[in-house]
């Protein structure tokens, strides 16, 4: 008996099934689209097997014996199982089911990540979706080391190593403390604000670069005298009038009502920054991952 589990095969137990339901050998093989001496076959192997008889032949047809009976349950209840597999498969298969690695910058997570899964879990609740916070730089390393299903990032270098698409755009506005200097502008430039003291993230961070980079091309550099790992902190930190900082609007608007602080405009042609999706294309992509990188490009926020 302990080779039953290594030889006994899912057809076989199958065409047993279709012969105690059918009661007859021949109807079972027409049933199951085969010959009646090939069923006959199955059936005697599985008797070998099983050391007794599972069927009495009668002129008319078979009678199934109480040992027979015990295989038929066993094998209904494998094939039940068999069913239940196949159709939590296809959830896979489809991708209303599995598990998504992503890897995404503070500001994809701040402002628009949190809504856009949660109503995607909504949706497909059997996906579990694990979020790590990176800059956009070490987004683009995770991906490298293929350490994430996809990642979201600003455009930096190495994002072209991979399929980008485009999944949100945020905007930069300036934020200060209310009794600023500046907090009564109806917009700002970033040439303004290079004498200022400036509250920034870390120097990795894709939105320090940019201001960098644009505050050299003007002349001049950012008077940064405070480092910090959140923008939560950074906004904090203008709070108590320790300097002005650069944030993305939906962010600063989280803060505008609880902090003493204004948002005012940053007036310049980068301060649109998209945000993309990358991946090594989504052909490649588990269908869970690829259902969940559709469903965030397809999404739109309103203004």
């Amino acid at each position: 008996m302990e080779n039953l589990i290594r030889k006994l095969d899912l057809i076989s137990l199958r065409l047993f099934v279709a012969v105690c339901q059918e009661k007859n050998i021949a109807r079972a093989a027409e049933r199951e689209f085969i010959t009646p001496s090939a069923v006959s076959r199955r059936v005697a192997e599985i008797e070998a097997l099983v050391g007794l008889p599972l069927i009495q032949r009668h002129a008319r047809g078979i009678s199934v014996t109480p040992a027979g009976d015990a295989v038929r349950r066993s094998a209904l209840a494998i094939a039940s199982n068999i069913e239940v597999l196949s159709a939590e498969l296809s959830q896979f298969y489809s991708g209303a089911k599995g598990k998504v690695r992503v890897v995404a910058n503070l500001s994809s997570i701040v402002q628009f990540l949190p809504e856009d899964i949660a109503a995607f879990g909504r949706l497909f609740p059997d996906v579990d979706i694990e979020l790590e916070e990176q800059s956009s730089a070490e987004a683009v390393r995770a991906m490298a080391e293929r350490a994430a299903d996809f990642g979201i990032c600003n455009a930096v270098c190495g994002i072209e190593q991979f399929e980008s698409l485009p999944y949100r755009t945020d905007r930069l506005f300036v934020m200060l403390p209310k009794h600023h200097r500046l907090a009564e502008a109806s917009h700002l430039r970033l040439a303004e604000l290079l004498a200022e003291n400036f509250v920034g993230l870390q120097r990795e961070s894709a939105l320090m670069q940019l201001l960098e980079r644009e505050s050299a091309a003007l002349g001049g550099a950012l008077n940064t005298r405070i480092r910090v790992h959140s923008l939560d902190a950074q906004c904090r930190m203008v709070h108590v009038g320790l300097g002005i900082t650069i944030v993305p609007q939906h962010v600063g608007e989280l803060y505008v009502d609880t902090l003493d602080v204004v948002l005012r405009p940053l007036v310049e042609p980068w301060a649109s920054r998209q945000l993309f999706l990358i991946s090594y294309g989504r052909e490649q992509l588990s269908a869970t991952a690829a259902t969940l990188a559709n469903f965030l490009i397809q999404r739109e926020r309103p203004d």
